[in-house]
């Protein structure tokens, strides 16, 4: 890989509800009719890009916005399931003002309750399916994935760790690093995930 095309999913009925989704076995969670007009706008964006790979995560907003974004273009899609947005345990299904009211009040080493992820654990993660992005022999490779990776990585980017809460990420733009951009700032972030703590 030379240059991932970073891109948070378009809207999604999840999203435009107010509750989160983590599981991606849960049906439902597709795009919105904005969030379809949006994937079309990032697909005019990408038109004169050479995108030699797609890849999504297990979650059907990201894959319906990649298919919306590379119509009519023959590009690959790999799935990788590391990308997948942070499990929500007991918060599943629910609204995510709940989800960070509990997350503002326990560190990021604490695992969420009801099979849920510690922020932690989700950022190691993160690391490992960027690390798979960055093993890919293509050249440039459009990654749509969730505001939570994408946010952790770009905050490593300028050197910052995960917060408590973090800022969202817009949807369907794109944010373009080089593989050694990539490189350094999934570094960061498997090293926050070994000593996690919120400043």
């Amino acid at each position: 890989m030379e240059l991932a095309i970073l891109v948070r999913h378009a809207e999604s009925e999840f999203s435009v509800s107010g509750r989160v989704n983590g599981d991606p076995d849960v049906a439902g969670g597709g795009l919105t009719p904005a969030g379809r007009l949006q994937a079309g706008a990032l697909a005019t964006l990408l038109a004169d890009d050479p995108v030699d790979l797609c890849v999504v995560t297990e979650f059907s907003r990201t894959r319906e916005t990649a298919e919306l974004a590379l119509a009519g273009r023959d590009v690959p899609r790999l799935v990788v399931p590391e990308l997948n947005d942070i499990r929500f345990g007991s918060f599943e299904g629910g609204l995510l003002d709940d989800y960070r009211k509990w997350a503002h009040a326990h560190g990021p080493g604490e695992t969420c309750p009801g099979g849920g992820e510690s922020r932690a654990a989700a950022a190691e993660r993160f690391a490992r399916g960027f690390r798979a992005v960055l093993a890919r022999p293509e050249p440039r490779v459009l990654v749509v994935a969730h505001g939570l990776p994408i946010r952790y990585l770009l905050s490593a980017l300028i050197e910052q760790d995960p917060a408590a809460i973090v800022e969202p990420v817009p949807y369907a733009e794109t944010q373009r690093v080089s593989a050694a951009q990539l490189a350094r700032a999934t570094a960061r972030l498997e090293a926050w995930s070994r000593s996690p703590s919120f400043a």
